[in-house]
């Protein structure tokens, strides 16, 4: 058997995993169960941004690859992919070259959506939101339109221009007060902390903030703390930018 492709193929499901936002037990775990239905013993460790996996050949060599992980967010489309895909791999245990081939298939497979699907989901969003904080049906609206204005900086301006997430987040809650202190200005009676709130939600570090406290639980711990600091540092952009905004707007 060809260890290193083996090895790759392994590695690459792990990565896979954490590009689509998994929990870093879940990776471990995946990995584990793959290399193990192969006959080998391995040993997996990952973290946010990091995966290492390592065994032994039956011959006593060890093999070891690591593989960073890029600034990503959450694809439950290809991370239910993966899941389904290791359990299949797990329990048929196809030939080495056909399993590799469908694990290579996750990246060639993946489903991206256009540009504007992902601004009309910052805009309803935002809109939903204004209306659960007590707006109105206006109030909706104009929470939809900084939505829009908060997605087109995070989508297009923000990762062109070279910011990292934490300047990215703090721009985009300036924007999103800003537009929100012009809208209001045109019609004073509307609720101005209804669409402020209600479009600074699509910014808050919810799933962030989640598996952090889930990892800490499972044991993670460095998983669970550099989630958590990455959740606090983007809250704390949030708050920088809109007391900026508000600042400099009123």
């Amino acid at each position: 058997m060809d260890y290193d492709a083996l090895l790759n193929m392994g590695t690459e499901l792990g990565y896979q995993l954490m590009y689509s936002g998994a929990e870093i037990y879940r990776v471990e775990e995946s990995v584990r169960r793959l290399l193990t239905a192969y006959g080998l013993q391995p040993q997996v460790f990952a973290i946010p941004n990091c995966l290492i996996v390592s065994f032994n050949t039956p011959t006593g060599h060890p093999i070891t690859q690591m593989r960073r992980i890029p600034a990503h967010g959450t694809d439950i489309e290809l991370l239910e992919r993966c899941n389904d895909l290791c359990r299949r791999l797990c329990q048929e245990v196809p030939p080495l070259e056909e399993a590799k081939a469908q694990v290579d298939a996750l990246e060639k497979e993946r489903h991206l959506y256009p540009g504007w699907v992902f601004l009309l989901g910052y805009a309803a969003a935002s809109g939903f939101f204004a209306a659960f904080f007590g707006g109105d049906l206006l109030d909706s609206l104009y929470a939809g339109v900084c939505g829009l204005a908060v997605g087109v900086w995070m989508l297009y301006m923000g990762g062109r221009l070279g910011f990292n997430g934490f300047i990215q987040t703090l721009f985009g809650a300036a924007i999103a007060s800003l537009v929100a202190l012009a809208l209001v200005n045109l019609t004073p009676q509307q609720n101005l902390d209804a669409i402020t709130i209600g479009t600074l939600m699509v910014l808050v570090p919810g799933r962030a903030l989640t598996n952090a406290m889930w990892e800490i639980m499972a044991g993670d711990i460095i998983s669970g703390v550099n989630r958590t600091a990455e959740a606090l540092l983007t809250a704390a952009a949030i708050a920088l930018g809109v007391v900026v905004a508000l600042a400099v707007g009123q």
